[in-house]
């Protein structure tokens, strides 16, 4: 409306609006800019109060790891909860349970002692079931525990594991956890072979 009246006037004034189009221009400009700003106020109004469909993707990326996170802790021990209760080398040192300690041949299964009397499988799960993905019915299959309750291996535990890469992470990280105040002894179990077998012939069935 303000460019059209001119034009009605006549040419005189076509001669001055060539002059005020200079100003005009940083005019326009600025009410566009002061326009974008509504638009960039209105858009966040929006994604705050009614744009639901753009936060909620961005909340549930973020959620999703958080959620993986907090799996291992609920079903099983947390990193946190392992490095907390475990002993140090140097109190290892001092007791006579690490004294002749050797880890042995690395294989897929580990062997357990000095367990308390009230452990249970369910405990023993509860600490190595994290090294396991129970997603995969393989590694599902290949995790074994066997505690012996009576005779003379009373208190100690043989766990099959996956793989030699999880039984050594298990066998570093819990090597030493004190379990019912006994701390445990982690090693890699000699007769890993025929027991392996065994799981195999079992599974084949």
């Amino acid at each position: 409306d303000v460019f059209e009246q001119p034009k009605h006037v006549g040419h005189k004034k076509i001669e001055f609006h060539i002059t005020t189009d200079i100003p005009a221009v940083p005019q326009i400009n600025s009410e566009k800019g002061e326009k974008n700003d509504l638009h960039a106020t209105t858009e966040e109004i929006n994604n705050t109060g009614f744009g639901r469909i753009f936060p909620a993707p961005s909340s549930n990326d973020k959620m999703e790891p958080e959620e993986e996170e907090d799996e291992i802790p609920s079903e099983f021990i947390s990193r946190r909860d392992l490095e907390k209760n475990r002993l140090s080398r140097e109190e290892m040192e001092k007791l006579s349970v690490f004294k002749n300690y050797e880890p042995g041949d690395p294989n897929c299964r580990i062997y357990v002692k000095n367990l308390a009397k009230q452990v249970q499988e369910k405990d023993l799960k509860f600490i190595f079931g994290r090294y396991v993905d129970f997603q995969t019915e393989v590694e599902r299959n290949m995790f074994d525990i066997r505690l012996m309750k009576e005779g003379r291996m009373k208190g100690q535990a043989f766990i099959g594991l996956p793989n030699e890469k999880a039984a050594a992470k298990a066998l570093k990280e819990a090597n030493g956890y004190v379990l019912f105040e006994k701390p445990m002894v982690v090693q890699f179990a000699r007769s890993a072979r025929p027991k392996q077998d065994v799981s195999e012939g079992k599974r084949k069935k």
